[in-house]
């Protein structure tokens, strides 16, 4: 779990220079999980359960389905309950929540991530200005569950909020990158993907690390006017989620995708689908 946990925060984080703050606090989380110190959603094991045989297989599969039902409807609650101004601690606790979730391998496996965009609907509803989330937000929506568009619905809460004074948060030019990313590696929408990055430049510059960044965000938007070809990045960001997933739904959400890229699909002898993105004319 550990490893997936790394691999999770690492994907953007590495590229916002943000890494280890993002590891340390997915680090502390995964302590607190293994010692039983977050509440809520447990993660699922038949009760004097050693590791699994494949008589438990059975048993665990309804464990973690059930659990995971049972998650939906608190997540259903969480959306409708009144705060009584304590929105920022709904968004805390609903935070670290979906870190256990997602980092409960066994019972992902079964079930897939499909909470994940509820976790994330809660966060940024009660505390849409929280720029630190949306890193985690676009990886575990737009990879993890191949649903870019609502991942990036959810950044321009973000987006929206932080608008009237981006100086709040010194890092609130990582909402504006995250969205960029998110359109350039799988919606493919360039647009939207320089004008993202020209924000980010902008929210960037008045930040500690602006003298380095905003003209990197710069550098992008404008390599992106000049060559708008994001076939192959996209290639590549929707094999990821191809390779990635256990969901039916995912997988084959990728697979169109990576078609419509115009991917020639290759099987094995045991069945196993591959993709060649054949070279441009």
């Amino acid at each position: 779990m550990e490893a997936k946990i790394e691999q999770f925060s690492r994907k953007w984080l590495s590229l916002l220079v943000n890494g280890a703050i993002g590891l340390a606090a997915l680090a502390g989380v995964v302590t607190m999980q293994s010692s039983g110190q977050l509440g809520g959603m447990s993660p699922v094991r038949v009760q004097g359960q050693k590791p699994l045989s494949p008589m438990s297989a059975a048993s665990f599969k309804q464990a973690a389905q059930q659990e995971a039902q049972q998650e939906a409807l608190r997540l259903k609650m969480l959306k409708t309950i009144p705060s009584f101004g304590f929105d920022n601690l709904i968004a805390d606790w609903t935070f670290l929540k979906f870190l256990q979730y997602f980092g409960d391998d066994e019972a992902r496996e079964v079930t897939g991530y499909n909470l994940s965009q509820d976790y994330f609907d809660i966060v940024t509803q009660r505390d849409p200005r929280w720029a630190d989330i949306y890193l985690f937000l676009s990886t575990a929506i737009s990879f993890y569950q191949g649903k870019p568009e609502t991942a990036v619905n959810f950044i321009e809460r973000g987006t929206s909020a932080l608008s009237l004074s981006p100086q709040i948060h010194s890092q609130s030019w990582i909402v504006w990158r995250t969205k960029g990313l998110d359109e350039l590696l799988l919606l493919g929408d360039i647009p939207e993907s320089i004008r993202s990055h020209e924000m980010a430049a902008d929210w960037a510059q008045g930040s500690p690390e602006g003298p380095n960044l905003a003209p990197m965000f710069r550098a992008t938007a404008e390599y992106l006017r000049r060559d708008p070809d994001s076939v192959p990045v996209r290639f590549t960001a929707w094999s990821t989620v191809y390779a990635q997933t256990t969901d039916k739904l995912v997988r084959q959400r990728a697979k169109q995708a990576l078609v419509k890229l115009g991917s020639q699909v290759q099987k094995d002898k045991d069945g196993n689908e591959s993709f060649i993105l054949p070279p441009r004319k």
